[in-house]
């Protein structure tokens, strides 16, 4: 779901901008409001969480790929508007650094990412949650709630792509951006989030919820601030060292089962073979942004070995989770010191 440059015309991600502005103005003021100091490094665990699970590329039928958010679990364990908040800050530095989604669509990106997902599963968490009260109970909850969110923000993605050639054809009639239309886009996207993508953020989300409620963690999925066993975020932070060791699956999975690139997020080579031409405004943007590590590899690494390009990817989890994380506690840490 990450929209790259050259998907949208200037009315949809300038508009996306415009409605996040206040959005991240509120999440700033609700964390400022509601996050004690001492759960500042859980904030910003979770949006180096969010940022490395999202580089964990799944394999799924239909030739294409995909991968978990973590949008519902981080709300869960930070409210919805910290969740916002973290995982905003993990986009922005996925597009700037890396070139995952585009720098024009990072208000979009946000949006359904950001604000639509962690908001409307944690919403339907909240209202399973209190009619199944037992940890079971709750670990399922949560799993709908996740599987609720990503599905409702692939909605909103298609969407956008799809009034894309309503609100931007040339005169020739063919598309200047996205090229198609609702009619396509919402069923593909829906479906195969609702079907596929859907259920491996369940699983990720209910799964985890269920060990934490019976662990020592369970402190993580509970709003009091009291007692929050500080040592404990050492062994969180081990287990993100871990996920970015273990992050070159996402290479190798897809490249084991011959996956193609995730729907939306194609280049315009593989447009052009789609629909027979590069629509202009997305070969104008196209170039807008040139990250530093693209697509988390080293500059003209995509002919490299699978070896080679694993280390990069090694290399571009640690950086990113440190970038993540170091961001996040930064700010919230301001935060919280303005809020006493």
């Amino acid at each position: 779901m990450h929209i790259p440059d050259g998907y949208l015309g200037p009315v949809t991600y300038l508009s996306s901008y415009v409605a996040c502005v206040p959005l991240w103005g509120a999440a700033a003021r609700k964390v400022q409001a509601g996050l004690t100091a001492r759960r500042v490094p859980l904030l910003a665990i979770s949006a180096a969480f969010t940022f490395v699970v999202m580089m964990f590329n799944v394999p799924l039928p239909g030739a294409t790929t995909g991968h978990a958010v973590g949008g519902v679990l981080i709300a869960i364990a930070v409210g919805p508007w910290g969740a916002a908040l973290a995982i905003s800050i993990a986009l922005a530095i996925q597009a700037l650094l890396f070139g995952d989604g585009g720098i024009t669509a990072i208000g979009a990106n946000c949006l359904n990412i950001a604000f639509v997902m962690p908001f409307t599963g944690y919403a339907v968490y909240r209202r399973l949650a209190r009619c199944f009260p037992s940890p079971k109970g709750q670990a399922i909850a949560a799993g709908i709630g996740g599987w609720a969110g990503l599905t409702c923000a692939a909605f909103t993605t298609a969407v956008m792509f799809g009034i894309q050639p309503l609100l931007h054809t040339a005169s020739d009639g063919r598309a200047l951006y996205a090229p198609y239309p609702l009619s396509v886009t919402v069923p593909v996207m829906v479906l195969e989030h609702l079907l596929l993508f859907g259920v491996v953020e369940a699983l990720l989300t209910g799964l985890a919820v269920y060990h934490l409620r019976g662990s020592r963690s369970a402190w993580i999925l509970q709003a009091a601030d009291g007692g929050v066993p500080m040592k404990e975020y050492r062994a969180f932070w081990i287990a993100l060292l871990a996920l970015a060791l273990l992050s070159p699956l996402g290479l190798y999975l897809p490249e084991l089962m011959r996956a193609g690139t995730a729907w939306g997020e194609w280049s315009l080579e593989e447009i052009r073979q789609m629909v027979g031409y590069v629509p202009a405004g997305m070969q104008q943007l196209n170039d807008v942004w040139k990250a530093l590590l693209p697509d988390y590899a080293l500059p003209g690494q995509d002919e490299a070995p699978l070896a080679h390009r694993s280390l990069a990817y090694i290399l571009s989890a640690l950086l990113g989770i440190g970038l993540c994380g170091g961001a996040t506690y930064i700010l919230t840490r301001r935060l919280t010191k303005k809020s006493r």
